[in-house]
């Protein structure tokens, strides 16, 4: 149940073009669903402007089949995040015609039923230090896309040479966030926030060499940047990143 399905269902009622009964049945599963190994929060758009995200890494393909279905009887655009290659295979083989989509490097299913309302007052631009950052990176891209937002990507421009950064501070200004996805020591988001007045969300990854610890490192090197204004999500968090960055792009409806 989102705002504008609420909205219409009392203006129907007030109109007496359905009767109260079958609009409590309407509500029925608000504000939240009852499965057997899950509490599925129906509120969760009407409360944060977009529903709830499975994360399908731990579930069976069983769980991750049932939740994805009770989310789409609620004509909703979906989001799963770490879906395994069979697992998507089975969601999209559920829901044909419901708009289903695998992204491979990104591990992410989407269900598209309806058309995304465009709820950002600029655009996202995603940077990666490297090209074995993208999957991460595509997750945030994915997960922004689907909030409203318009995205933009710039890929492999890490601070070994640096020169293929500084070409593109034009784009990174037209940005009204950044996300910044780096391994290795995770460099990138201090300098990119050092060139921009831009809020920038980095993202550690676990790609690095042993004392990278797998992104443990990047993510200290991001948390004690000299940089001020960057904003730090977990290891490998695109979705988080995304989530974050959205929030921070959208448009007031008190400013519309």
């Amino acid at each position: 149940m989102n705002e504008k399905q609420l909205a219409a269902l009392l203006q129907r009622v007030r109109d007496k073009e359905q009767s109260i009964d079958n609009a409590v049945k309407e509500l029925r599963d608000f504000p939240m669903v009852e499965l057997e190994e899950a509490s599925l929060d129906t509120h969760r758009h009407l409360r944060r402007g977009f529903p709830e995200v499975v994360l399908a890494e731990g579930k069976t393909t069983e769980q991750v089949v049932t939740i994805v279905g009770r989310l789409l009887d609620g004509a909703h655009n979906v989001l799963a995040t770490r879906v395994a290659p069979d697992v998507a295979d089975e969601l999209l083989a559920a829901y044909p015609g419901r708009g289903g989509a695998y992204e491979a490097s990104a591990k992410v299913v989407v269900f598209q039923p309806q058309p995304v309302e465009q709820s950002g007052r600029g655009s996202i631009m995603v940077v990666t230090a490297g090209t074995a950052d993208i999957g991460v990176a595509e997750e945030a891209r994915l997960t922004a896309e689907l909030m409203g937002n318009t995205v933009e990507r710039i890929f492999d421009v890490g601070v070994a040479g640096i020169h293929r950064l500084l070409r593109h501070r034009d784009r990174l200004l037209s940005a009204e966030v950044i996300i910044v996805v780096a391994g290795m020591e995770g460099a990138l988001p201090s300098v990119i926030s050092g060139l921009v007045d831009r809020p920038v969300i980095a993202v550690p990854t676990s790609t690095g060499y042993g004392a990278a610890f797998d992104g443990l490192t990047a993510m200290l090197s991001m948390l004690t940047a000299c940089a001020a204004g960057i904003t730090v999500v977990n290891i490998d968090n695109g979705f988080g990143a995304g989530y974050a960055a959205a929030l921070m792009n959208r448009r007031r409806k008190d400013t519309q």
